[in-house]
């Protein structure tokens, strides 16, 4: 399957009630060759009505994370989420939501083969990393997956409500910065 297939299929999933409500598809933005991808839980009302992930507030705070350390979601880095589809309320996606559609973004990192995956917040750490992550003890931890370097961050939307959290969010993001340096192949 490539990119335009992958997106076709996953706008016509019906494997769980959230296409039922939810306006677009928020499938994935970046270059689809990026080094790096960053990984959120889910859409919520702003990236519903958009059809793009982290676009809101949240977004801006993401896409001002991301100029510190020279990326952005134009030139260097994929944006995608575990479910496609906004969960009604901004609720967190209920696990069988995200079984329901964690194939999507499993397909999305097969085309993509990052280097380096960045989980923004808890749901996609416990996802991707391990299901007993707490993101207060294991953020800027780094876990090796078949060579490929994951991580996590607090989530912007975590940093808004409790900007306390944001200098230590500042040493992992420059932490992420170095590691790209190392392991990825273009200059950043």
């Amino acid at each position: 399957m490539n990119w335009d297939e992958l997106e076709s299929a996953c706008r016509d999933c019906k494997k769980c009630a959230l296409y039922e409500t939810r306006r677009k598809l928020v499938f994935g933005v970046g270059p689809r060759d990026a080094e790096v991808l960053f990984v959120g839980e889910g859409p919520g009302e702003n990236e519903d009505l958009q059809g793009e992930p982290f676009v809101g507030r949240g977004g801006k705070l993401l896409d001002d994370m991301l100029e510190i350390i020279d990326l952005s979601r134009e030139k260097n880095v994929y944006i995608a989420n575990i479910v496609k589809c906004r969960p009604p309320g901004n609720r967190d996606p209920l696990n069988t939501e995200q079984t329901a559609c964690i194939d999507w973004l499993r397909e999305q990192y097969r085309l993509l083969r990052p280097k380096i995956v960045v989980c923004l917040g808890r749901i996609a750490a416990m996802v991707l990393i391990d299901e007993g992550f707490k993101i207060t003890r294991d953020h800027g931890k780094w876990y090796d997956k078949d060579g490929v370097l994951f991580t996590a961050l607090y989530h912007p939307a975590a940093l808004l409500r409790d900007p306390n959290r944001k200098p230590e969010t500042f040493v992992d993001l420059k932490e992420i910065q170095r590691k790209i340096g190392e392991v990825c192949e273009r200059t950043y």
